[in-house]
């Protein structure tokens, strides 16, 4: 008999209402940024897959969009994707952050995860950095409260903070204890599924969103039109094109995307320019225009369109 434990391998999915700080939670396991974050609601569209690789195993992490009440056909499908995305996977691991109250929201995440049968079901406290020891006790006890009212097994409840660092270790290890024995799914290194593109219209979407007015988050949506490396570039000197257009559904939000003489893009281009090539490493020349599709959440045409 050998003492080698057995390798185990498989997925977890962190969910939540919108900001309860899944992808800062993503970034921290993984070691490096794969999700975007924002402090806007509803910013992850895409279920971001996240690989963290440790001797012993590799843990798979989902990130869905937060669950909420739908008001347009996007709500609807973003809802329908964390819905198949808990059936698929071994574990799901429900994010209440510790500065909030429990509420209605968490209540209907809750109520609806426990029509999920076999899933394994996980509690995660984050933002313990920024609750109070007593603000934490009273949040852990509701959260076992909320496990009793809605009939759900909570397997571990886990409180962690993203940010400092606290109990991330604790939790990669509390995960990857409920995984099924399996070989390495993923070649080692590689970090996330999620193609290039993908990414680059995250990050130029999540530049996007800071520090814009709060009537925008929805309805920004990013199309990465061409990536290429620039020919004729000495091997040493590569240049990365990107042509990307940022779309809004009405000429206001046009006009708030692209701000005074254009300030506003600029801006966006320099941090989504700068994030991209830490990710890729390799000098980026980005191009960026505005375009208006019209109402395009509620309009199915334009939603596959935009990848959605």
């Amino acid at each position: 008999m050998s003492d080698i434990p057995e390798f185990k391998s498989g997925f977890a999915s962190f969910v939540g209402r919108p900001n309860a700080g899944k992808s800062t939670l993503t970034n921290a396991l993984v070691g490096t940024k794969v999700a975007i974050t924002s402090s806007r609601p509803q910013t992850t569209r895409t279920a971001v897959r996240g690989i963290v690789h440790r001797l012993d195993a590799q843990l798979i992490l989902v990130d869905t969009p937060g669950l909420h009440k739908p008001r347009t056909l996007l709500g609807e499908r973003l809802n329908d994707l964390v819905k198949t995305t808990w059936a698929e996977v071994d574990i799901v691991a429900v994010c209440f952050p510790a500065n909030e109250k429990i509420g209605p929201g968490d209540r209907f995440i809750v109520n609806e995860l426990a029509k999920v049968g076999r899933t394994t079901k996980m509690a995660i406290a984050t933002k313990t950095d920024l609750a109070t020891p007593q603000q934490l006790a009273e949040h852990l006890l509701a959260i076992d409260a909320l496990g009793r009212d809605t009939g759900t097994e909570w397997a571990e409840i886990v409180p962690v903070s993203a940010v400092s660092g606290d109990q991330v270790q604790l939790l990669a290890d509390l995960l990857v204890a409920r995984l099924p024995a399996g070989p390495p799914l993923y070649p080692d290194g590689e970090l996330t599924d999620a193609p290039e593109e993908t990414i680059v219209a995250e990050l130029i979407r999540e530049a996007a969103l800071e520090g814009v007015r709060d009537e925008l988050p929805h309805s920004i949506a990013v199309v990465v039109e061409e990536m290429r490396l620039r020919e004729d570039r000495p091997a040493d000197r590569p240049l990365l094109d990107i042509h990307a257009n940022l779309f809004v559904e009405r000429s206001s939000q046009k006009g708030i995307v692209i701000g005074h003489q254009g300030s506003r893009l600029r801006q966006v281009g320099t941090d989504a320019r700068r994030q991209i090539e830490a990710l890729l490493g390799t000098p980026v020349y980005l191009d960026l225009h505005v375009k208006i599709a019209k109402d395009w959440q509620r309009d199915p045409k334009q939603l596959r369109r935009l990848g959605f």
